[in-house]
């Protein structure tokens, strides 16, 4: 699995539930039934964050993210687009 483009700006799918949880959060989507568990609450700080940075890098870092993990992540959001629990923004 590669990285997404962490320079592009991406919000969850608006038909996706967010669940936080202890170990960190489930998300399902209503469109497509599929259910992801987040086992990282850092990763849920970033994909709660996507919404109000202009790019993923910036959720990123503002979850507190080092330059150093940053490929991780990208590779943890790349699964979740993958099966559209994120999208890319469009406007």
């Amino acid at each position: 699995m590669t990285a997404m483009d962490l320079d592009r700006a991406w919000d969850l799918h608006p038909q996706v539930s967010v669940r936080p949880e202890p170990f960190g959060a489930l998300l399902y989507h209503f469109g497509t039934r599929k259910l992801s568990f987040l086992k990282d609450r850092r990763l849920l700080t970033v994909v709660q964050a996507l919404a109000d940075a202009p790019t993923a890098r910036a959720a990123c870092l503002a979850a507190g993210l080092t330059e150093h993990e940053l490929p991780r992540y990208g590779r943890a959001l790349a699964v979740l687009a993958q099966s559209s629990m994120v999208v890319g923004r469009t406007s």
